[in-house]
């Protein structure tokens, strides 16, 4: 059932500045929770935290990923999906500790969902596996229809033409079969 938060903790939360790469900037102005979500559809952990309806940290864990404990009670990690460096500023070395220890579990799940689903790819083609799994894609590609499959050439060239434009796809297509 969607997401559910397996673990929250109230920090400030702040974000690497774009510009100068060392500033910190505060994207919350008191403590907010900031929680970790399990998306059981996806199989994928996530960091998130709301500032009031505002998403300031949307951030999924990978394998690569690493929290850095940068001082007692600050901790951040770098989010390359996100292109930033998200910190955090707990209220005590023992929230930060707890939240560090968590980054590590989930990490480690991650690593092992990721490879699970690495079995599961052969049979399902997902985004980052796109040319891999381009053979299910192939009746689309310019290649066959500009006549790599010999017999249906002639026939896919007439019924073709119309391809470019969808919006004159739907009735070519629906009464020939």
């Amino acid at each position: 059932m969607g997401e559910q938060p397996i673990f929250s903790t109230r920090a400030h939360v702040f974000q690497i500045d774009p510009n100068t790469k060392k500033n910190w900037v505060p994207t919350s102005k008191h403590a907010v929770t900031v929680s970790y979500f399990y998306d059981s559809t996806r199989n994928v952990y996530r960091i998130i935290s709301l500032d009031g309806s505002k998403a300031i940290i949307n951030s999924t864990i990978t394998p690569n990923m690493t929290f850095t404990k940068t001082s007692q009670k600050f901790g951040q990690w770098a989010d390359s999906r996100a292109n930033t460096v998200y910190g955090l500023g707990f209220s005590s070395e023992h929230h930060l500790s707890k939240f560090a220890e968590k980054f590590q579990e989930f990490k480690e799940a991650a690593r092992l969902a990721k490879e699970k689903s690495q079995e599961k790819m052969e049979l399902t083609s997902t985004p980052s596996q796109e040319s891999a799994g381009g053979d299910l894609q192939s009746p689309l590609t310019p290649e066959s229809i500009n006549g790599t499959d010999d017999e249906r050439t002639p026939d896919l060239t007439q019924n073709s033409e119309p391809r470019p434009e969808p919006t004159q796809n739907a009735l070519p297509f629906t009464h020939r079969k």
